[in-house]
């Protein structure tokens, strides 16, 4: 399990809509993973509908702030159907069968798995994505920004083998 294990895990909970179970973890989550403490202070000092809705307008208006990480990197071509075929066969092969009710590139899903097996390969080969999603979510001056910041501070960079 990597030395980032928790992390990805509280990052998955704090991407996924903020329901009651959410709240529940924030103390939980605040002693588990120190660099998320920004955010989850923020969303224990929000009110819970004002939180929801602002999860909502961030998230699930458009896609500039996509948490599909296949769409940044194929768009909505039919290259996207392989991916997410693909990434359902990399959580088999590791023993996991994707039954979420979101599709296998969900970044909360990818998280979760990176927490539970140790593979980083997902994360880092949807880098880019993950610092073009950081930087929109920057851009719009959201919380769920230093979210991306810590997990990314924590990606390698995809090894191209050129010097």
């Amino acid at each position: 399990m990597p030395s980032d294990a928790v992390l990805y895990q509280a990052a998955a909970l704090c991407l996924t809509y903020p329901d009651d179970d959410f709240r529940a973890r924030l103390p939980l989550l605040r002693e588990a993973a120190p660099q998320l403490r920004e955010f989850v202070d923020h969303a224990a000092l929000t009110r819970p509908e004002e939180l929801a809705a602002h999860y909502v307008r961030v998230f699930d208006t458009g896609r500039r702030h996509s948490l599909h990480l296949s769409r940044w990197h194929d768009g909505d071509t039919a290259r996207r159907g392989v991916s997410l075929v693909r990434l359902e066969g990399v959580y088999r092969a590791h023993g996991l069968e994707f039954s979420g009710k979101e599709l296998p590139d969900f970044l909360p899903a990818v998280l979760e798995f990176t927490a539970r097996t140790g593979e980083t390969g997902l994360l880092t080969e949807y880098r880019d994505g993950l610092e073009r999603l950081r930087s929109g979510l920057t851009d719009f001056g959201t919380p769920y920004a230093s979210v991306l910041d810590a997990v990314c501070a924590t990606v390698p960079t995809a090894h191209t083998g050129v010097p």
